[in-house]
């Protein structure tokens, strides 16, 4: 069965689909048939437009849902900054903390479990390019949680969609659409402006993130692979309405805006939605269920044919971002060297391990939770200890990545480092070359004189004069 082994049982339902056009309605009736907006919807519920896309945005862009609660979310008092000297995920705009920009090749020991946080304040911006409020570019997140966020929270950010790789833990999010639970091995989409509500059921969670500040993400285009495979469209689960009832109780909403964190307060619960339909969701995916290609014949295909989703910039075929995986398959390549060859890219590279060992990097050094990056054409490739076994190894089929799962955030900006992925977390590895590639030793060898026959047959040796085609000679 192509799908995951969750120790957490599934205790949700979903609409299945990538991209598609959904409806859901928690009481029957609660949709309006026909019109979006009439003078009076169903059972007294107002009618709500959420846009994710310019109005005008092309037909196959567009992303608008329409929304039927009990209170509009119009309905709260003025945004206050809150925790303004401490909480920025924007360092740009931050004095005493900058980006840096650096060429090292860069590995981070396993990031840290944080039992005295909510999600809200889980967040580490560890890289990125680009400027949220510009709507360009990206940020990569590390996030380790230990409380649930209170009960009368819901937070959303306004600078970019969150694609939330989980690897410790579960999360059980309380979304405005409905309800989804995160595992290990799932990922999760929450598009921009939608708000949310995190509980942790299993404890402390751990994770990544990558924040995009332009566009959405869309499944790669197949080309002549054809109508299916990679990640199909009908296994993406988008969550049914689910809604509570409360118009008394006091809500924080927090908001993240331009990297800041701002509060607003109301007397009703956000999550009062009791219908929806459109196409501007959250929704998850079982890595699991990625349906893997590869070479029947010799040579490493490039990694992007493991590409899940797709964020294109204005030139196609290069992306601002991709969420590349690298899941447990078959190499079956005749006369090749199996893993990753050596690299140098115009894309960076940002990667991390959610379980197991990932079948480039053997030595030890990459772990799950830990990360690494490799920026714009800074080298990269196997460790010196991988190169040795698949230089040496019998070319029998062999599966790899059994109870492994990396996962790569790819993009073709060039990534600066935070203050805090640098240097405040205290886990980049200081000896991350010395450990992998200064071990690699120099094989060439040099071939010796050769004599080339080039059809003399006198048997004897060339002189100048000749008329028999004379042997020339290499060294």
């Amino acid at each position: 069965m192509p799908s995951s082994q969750f120790v957490h049982k599934e205790k949700y339902r979903y609409m299945n689909g990538f991209n598609s056009y959904h409806e859901s309605e928690a009481v029957e009736g609660a949709l309006p048939i026909g019109a979006n907006s009439p003078q009076k919807p169903p059972y007294g519920l107002y009618a709500e437009k959420l846009s994710g896309t310019a109005f005008t945005a092309p037909r196959h862009e567009n992303q608008q849902t329409w929304l039927y609660r009990i209170l509009p979310s119009c309905g709260h008092s003025n945004f206050e900054p809150r925790e303004s000297s401490t909480y920025n995920t924007n360092p740009e705009n931050k004095p005493y903390e900058k980006i840096h920009h650096i060429p090292n090749q860069l590995r981070w020991d396993p990031f840290d479990l944080d039992e005295t946080v909510d999600w809200v304040h889980s967040l580490h911006l560890v890289a990125g390019a680009g400027d949220p409020t510009m709507k360009t570019g990206l940020g990569m997140y590390i996030f380790a949680a230990g409380k649930d966020m209170a009960k009368n929270e819901a937070f959303y950010s306004a600078d970019g969609d969150f694609l939330i790789v989980l690897q410790h833990g579960v999360l059980d999010i309380q979304t405005e659409m409905g309800r989804i639970l995160v595992r290990p091995n799932e990922i999760c989409v929450i598009p921009r402006g939608i708000k949310y509500h995190v509980a942790l059921p299993e404890g402390p969670v751990r994770g990544y993130i990558l924040e995009l500040y332009q566009g959405h993400f869309q499944l790669p285009e197949l080309g002549p692979i054809g109508s299916n495979c990679l990640a199909n469209a009908r296994d993406f689960q988008a969550p049914v309405a689910d809604f509570d009832e409360d118009t008394e109780t006091e809500w924080h909403i927090l908001a993240k805006f331009a990297g800041h964190l701002f509060q607003a307060k109301q007397t009703h619960t956000p999550f009062d939605v009791v219908a929806w339909h459109g196409l501007y969701y959250p929704y998850k995916y079982d890595l699991g269920r990625f349906n893997t290609i590869g070479s029947v014949s010799f040579d490493h295909p490039d990694p992007s044919i493991y590409t899940v989703l797709t964020a294109q910039s204005d030139h196609p075929g290069t992306a601002v971002a991709d969420f590349v995986i690298f899941p447990p398959r078959w190499l079956v390549a005749e006369d090749t060297f199996r893993p990753p060859w050596y690299h140098r890219n115009t894309m960076s590279e940002f990667m991390g391990l959610i379980h197991g060992q990932y079948d480039a990097k053997t030595g030890g050094g990459f772990q799950p939770a830990g990360a690494s990056l490799h920026n714009v054409m800074s080298g990269h490739g196997p460790d010196a200890t991988t190169h040795e076994k698949a230089s040496n190894a019998s070319l029998q089929p062999s599966k790899v990545g059994e109870g492994s799962m990396a996962f790569m955030f790819e993009s073709c900006l060039m990534v600066g480092v935070t203050e805090w992925g640098l240097k405040k977390c205290a886990k980049v590895q200081e000896d991350y070359n010395a450990e992998s590639w200064e071990p690699l030793k120099p094989h060439f060898q040099r071939p010796g004189p050769q004599k080339i026959e080039n059809g003399s047959t006198n048997g004897k040796e060339g002189v100048i004069g000749d008329k028999a085609a004379v042997p020339h000679w290499t060294s």
